[in-house]
Parts: structure tokens; sequence; C-alpha cells
């Protein structure tokens, strides 16, 4: 039987990279989708509020693990084949979208009505009205919650272990398997998180403290 050693623990730690690329893919596709999504929700359109409230609703309302076994096994039986890789990223890309969209719409209905009343007086059309008025400043208000929802998206990549993505909670379980030490195995696992999630929990919470300041101004 194997020890829980140095080469176990840069096992490990390489692992974090995986996390990290997925984590990336997760945030891009998720945030160009939940813009999408966060306008759908807040446009003129009746039918786009419709379709965006449900997809909050059906990816919010349901667990992200049953997402990705969803996609994982059931791709293939419509005749798709997808990989651990393209599963877990079009999952979380998915959920994610779910969950950016939401708050990035309630950022954008934060800004004040006058705001918009005022862009149409200047007779913006909504186009303009979002792109030069509303979307700037309502950006600055979801700086904070959006590098806070980052958090929760890293800590979500370690689900795509489940359809053997090797992440860093994958990675764990390997190792774990051929030493039984799992204290320091997933002790390691979890310190490794930590460490990647501790820094973006400190810059949001100072961006939220900063925000506070300035509103009370």
């Amino acid at each position: 039987m194997r020890t829980f050693g140095y080469p176990e623990l840069l096992f490990i730690i390489e692992a974090a990279k995986w996390t990290l690329a997925l984590s990336l893919i997760a945030f891009i596709g998720g945030a160009i989708l939940g813009l999408v999504i966060a306008l759908a929700r807040t446009s003129e359109s009746r039918t786009a509020q419709v379709l965006s409230t449900g997809f909050i609703q059906i990816f919010q309302g349901t667990p992200l693990l049953l997402q990705l076994f969803l996609i994982f096994f059931g791709a293939p039986v419509i005749g798709i084949e997808v990989n651990p890789w393209v599963a877990a990223g079009v999952a979380l890309i998915l959920n994610s979208a779910a969950f950016l969209g939401e708050i990035w719409r309630g950022c954008i209905q934060s800004i004040p009505r006058g705001q918009t009343e005022a862009a149409q007086a200047l007779n913006l059309d909504y186009t303009a009205r979002m792109r030069d008025v509303v979307l700037p400043q309502a950006f600055k208000i979801a700086l904070a919650p959006t590098v806070g929802y980052v958090v929760q998206i890293i800590k979500g990549t370690s689900l795509a272990a489940i359809i053997g993505f090797t992440e860093i909670t994958r990675a764990g379980q390997i190792i774990n398997n051929a030493t039984f030490q799992p204290v320091e195995v997933f002790g390691t696992v979890a310190a490794l998180y930590f460490l990647i999630c501790w820094p973006l929990s400190l810059l949001a919470a100072h961006m939220e403290r900063r925000r506070a300041v300035a509103l009370a101004r």
C-alpha cells in the first residue's frame, strides 16, 4: 500500500489547473449567456421575459449534479457522445448562466428609474439606453456579487468528479484509493480549495465594503 507523500501531493496540486480551467470556461460561458438572460429578463419583450424566466427556474430549481448526469448520460441516448470535459463545461455554463443572469437582472433593475426616464427623454432607444446609461452603472454594482459567485463556480466543479473529470476532488479520490489515508488526502483537497477560494471571498467582501462607503457619502 502506498503512503501519502510528495508525489501524491503534487498529483493533487497539478489537478488544480483543471479545476481552474473548468471554472474559467464555466464563468466565461456563463457570463455571456447570463448577460443575454439578464437582458431578456429586463427587456420590453414579454416572450423574452417568459423564456428567460423559465430558463432560470429550471436551472436554479434543479441540482447541478442532476444536470451533469442528464448531459453526460442523457446525450448518448439521443446519439450525441460527450466526454467529461464537454459534459462538465456545458452543465456548469448553463447553471452559472442562470445564477449570473438573475444576479445581473437585479443589478440592472436597481438602477434608479429616473436614469431610464432621462434616457428616454433624450430619445434613446432600448439598445442605446442599456449600452450607454444602464449597463455601465449596473456593472459597478454587479462586481462584488459576481466575484462572490465565482467562488461557488469553483466549488461546483468538484461535482465533475462524479462523471470522471479529473479535477482536485477526483485526484483526491484516486490518491485515497491508493493510499487509504482519507484524512491526509481530503484534508489536502480541502486546503487547496480554501487557498483558491479564500482570496476571492476577501476580494468580494472588500468590494462590498467599498461600495457601501461610496453609497454612504
